[in-house]
């Protein structure tokens, strides 16, 4: 059965539809109207290999938050249709990532729980004209509306655009890996209580 959902979303503020294939081969199409995320949802799909598509219309004109935490959102709502029961997925993967100076962790387990722990400092403000303190508000909607439990953590790093890119690589990183059907569970939901269903 493929692993597959769309989800569309409504709002005052924006207009979202989404398309996630778990299995995909990291194919994306996305336009959200702030590059810099478009860039970052780009990599999020390539290093996950599932196939991301994003289209969102929202009001930039006030500014770029609730269009991140809206397709945040709605990604989230997405993979966790798409992964229905969990049923023999890994469900945990940790990784540190690096990228030139920096490094950073990601660490899920596909648990039903939403939670986020976010040990991120950003050097600037700003990447271009995109706000930095919109990655933990991208991930929280993200792990939210996943059902996953999200630790995120840059050990050190200089440059605020390689700190946010291995956020996204990490994470794509360790839910390709968590996602991934294990052999030795087979059809079975990898937890005691028999669901992941939160």
């Amino acid at each position: 059965m493929a692993r597959k959902a769309t989800i569309e979303r409504k709002t005052s503020e924006t207009e979202i539809a989404v398309t996630v294939a778990i299995d995909g081969t990291g194919r994306y199409d996305v336009e959200t109207g702030i590059g810099f995320f478009d860039h970052m949802l780009e990599q999020l799909a390539r290093h996950s290999l599932m196939d991301i598509e994003v289209r969102a219309k929202g009001d930039l004109h006030i500014d770029d938050h609730h269009t991140v935490e809206d397709v945040g959102i709605a990604l989230g709502q997405a993979v966790s249709k798409a992964l229905g029961e969990r049923r023999g997925i890994r469900r945990y993967a940790s990784l540190d990532l690096v990228m030139d100076e920096a490094m950073t962790l990601a660490a899920v387990d596909v648990s039903g729980r939403p939670f986020l722990v976010w040990n991120v400092a950003f050097t600037a403000p700003k990447i271009g004209t995109f706000d930095t303190e919109l990655v933990r508000e991208f991930f929280q909607a993200f792990a939210g509306n996943a059902g996953i439990t999200l630790h995120v953590k840059n050990h050190y790093a200089v440059n605020s655009h390689h700190i946010a890119e291995t956020c996204f690589k990490a994470v794509a990183q360790v839910l390709r890996t968590a996602f991934e059907p294990d052999p030795r569970v087979g059809d079975a939901v990898p937890s005691t209580k028999g669901t992941l269903a939160g």
